[in-house]
């Protein structure tokens, strides 16, 4: 059986990912029941991270635990990888001596070609063209709350950034209608958007996007390696923040989603953040540890 890789949504059938939400609540409520599991016992996860992480770590490294395995962190300083090590031999070495790997990373193409060489699963767990572990959450999240996203309008409004790109292959996944709501210049990338087709449709008006939606999301307005524009940012999205105003153009029952750390006051206001009847972001975090569990348990299934 070949290798699965879980490097973008697409990796991922529409039947597979509903599968994988599915299996995520289900742990969720074991978890909460205070039933365990060993289904990783003897299993070791190599965590690779170029990029600084809270939630990706955490939620990673205690999720292999809970089910009996355990997690090595790695970041460049302690490795080869930090030495000018080709990608690729890095990859033939760590995948003989761990069951997974994850890898938060700058490029995309460090991803592919660390997974083009490895024996064992390789999960993205954040790189600048994608960050699908989080939609695993993000839609998680959406079905506990509001059941099925099939036929809902989802409206992200914000930088047309990784996150946006995940979005993006979630409405393709989902069947859902996907509004980009973005100021001019900060775009989604033109192919991600054009292989949607009629599922997504950029704006550069917030309130257009918003208008009826069921699906509030948004980001920061400048990621991890972007902070020299934080000033020019800053002015370009000025007109961008989703605030209770913004949200009373979504549907009375709409939910508001942030993938965290957020910026009060900036992209998002802090009355909003903290209002539970709309805010669901803090369920959203910790559904981070429920999905990438039932992505790995997935993944081993249909690797072995």
């Amino acid at each position: 059986m070949a290798t699965r890789h879980f490097l973008t949504l697409m990796d991922l059938s529409s039947e597979e990912l509903k599968q994988i939400i599915e299996r995520a609540i289900e742990l969720k409520t074991l978890r909460s029941q205070g039933i365990t599991t060993d289904l990783f016992r003897g299993k070791v996860l190599g965590m690779i991270f170029e990029k600084s992480s809270t939630r990706t770590r955490v939620s990673f490294e205690a999720g292999m635990a809970q089910m009996g395995g355990s997690a090595l962190f790695l970041s460049p300083r302690d490795t080869q990888l930090g030495r000018g090590e080709p990608i690729e031999d890095s990859a033939r070495v760590i995948s003989r001596m761990v069951d997974m790997v994850m890898i938060r990373t700058f490029g995309h193409k460090t991803l592919e070609l660390f997974a083009a060489h490895s024996r064992v699963p390789v999960i993205n767990a954040l790189s600048d063209s994608y960050h699908p572990c989080q939609l695993l959450a993000d839609i998680q999240t959406f079905v506990e709350h509001r059941g099925s996203p099939s036929g809902k309008v989802v409206a992200w409004v914000g930088d047309g950034n990784n996150m946006c790109h995940s979005y993006i292959n979630a409405a393709r996944l989902c069947d859902f209608e996907l509004r980009i709501a973005c100021p001019q210049g900060y775009e989604p990338d033109a192919e991600i958007v054009a292989a949607a087709g009629d599922r997504v449709k950029v704006v550069h008006n917030p309130v257009e996007a918003v208008r009826t939606a069921d699906w509030v999301s948004t980001d920061v307005w400048a990621s991890m390696g972007q902070e020299t524009e934080q000033q020019v940012r800053t002015k370009a999205f000025d007109n961008f923040q989703v605030n209770h105003e913004l949200m009373s153009y979504a549907k009375s029952n709409a939910v508001f989603m942030h993938c965290l750390p957020a910026h009060r006051g900036e992209e998002v206001s802090a009355e909003l953040l903290e209002d539970e009847s709309i805010s669901v972001v803090w369920d959203e975090a910790e559904n981070r540890l429920h999905a990438q569990k039932a992505l790995m348990e997935f993944l081993q299934e249909y690797s072995a």
